[in-house]
């Protein structure tokens, strides 16, 4: 061996002196330049104010201040966006009372063999426009429409259906294009759950209910958490879905948003209120996983676990 062989450290010293994110700064670099950039652009244009006439360009950002945000927050913007947390939380929780069920049935109840194929058939829309999927329901939602005539025909109404351009045709449309999103990860939950633990809970005395709501359902949780905040994420910023189906009756806070943007021209205050719902979905999102850290935290100690 030689002597500068003999100086020089080993590969795997060498590695060590290389902090441990470096492995991950394409993710970094692609996060920082698609999302923390961008956002900190908006969050400098929600400062600025609307150019005058003789002004160029389409932001002024000679004065900066909060008034947008304060603007953002008074009269028909504050109900808009009482709207969205409103029609999102209700469209996650019908997502997840019919996701569940589905999703346990798929995981829990279905033959192996079968799973494969449900799984594609649940994520075959999306291999449809988005676009056109929400469009399709302008046509089966119509007053004079197939589904207006069967239930006419049927006596459940009296007249014809009148949901289109409301914001129950708003609610419906969030529901039906995020259900496999609320399925799919309550579903890999599931389907990783220890067949034999559900079978020894059966052995220890414990009945169906039981065994569901203190072994299935604890264990099923990581899923169903991420299955809500996808959910509720996607449907509060959802643009489309209120533009194609609500209508003027189905105004959401994307479409307050885009109406600032390129209808009034007042980017700054489009800005605002973009940013405004990212703090509120950080804060929900916040909130209830600090409540859920409590609540286990609650329920392992009084089973005298370890927190």
């Amino acid at each position: 061996m030689t002597e500068g062989a003999a100086l020089a450290p080993p590969a795997r010293h060498r590695a060590r002196l290389l902090p441990r994110w470096i492995m991950a700064w394409p993710a970094l670099a692609w996060w920082t330049f698609f999302f923390v950039i961008p956002l900190l652009w908006i969050l400098l244009y929600s400062l600025g104010s609307k150019p005058a006439a003789t002004e160029a360009g389409a932001v002024s950002l000679a004065t900066l201040s909060f008034s947008n945000y304060g603007e953002s927050l008074t009269g028909v913007f504050f109900k808009v966006f009482v709207i969205t947390m409103r029609t999102a939380g209700l469209g996650t929780i019908i997502a997840a009372l019919i996701g569940f069920p589905v999703a346990y049935a798929m995981a829990l109840h279905v033959p192996a063999r079968w799973r494969s194929m449900l799984v594609f058939l649940l994520i075959l829309p999306y291999w449809t426009s988005f676009l056109l999927r929400t469009f399709a329901w302008r046509i089966i939602l119509a007053p004079q429409g197939t589904l207006s005539d069967v239930l006419h025909s049927l006596g459940l109404i009296g007249g014809r259906l009148l949901i289109l351009d409301t914001n129950a045709a708003v609610q419906l449309g969030i529901v039906y294009n995020y259900l496999p999103v609320m399925i799919l990860p309550i579903y890999v939950a599931l389907e990783r759950i220890d067949k034999s633990l559900l079978r020894a809970s059966m052995d220890l005395g414990a009945g169906p209910v039981r065994t569901f709501v203190q072994v299935t359902l604890p264990l099923a949780a990581p899923g169903l958490l991420g299955g809500l905040l996808l959910t509720f994420i996607l449907a509060a910023g959802d643009y489309v879905v209120p533009t194609i189906l609500g209508g003027t009756k189905g105004l959401m806070v994307g479409n307050l948003v885009a109406t600032q943007i390129l209808a009034s021209q007042n980017l700054p205050l489009g800005a605002a209120m973009a940013v405004l719902l990212i703090g509120l979905l950080f804060l929900i999102v916040a909130t209830v996983s600090a409540l859920l850290w409590l609540a286990r935290a609650i329920f392992r100690s009084s089973r005298g676990a370890p927190l």
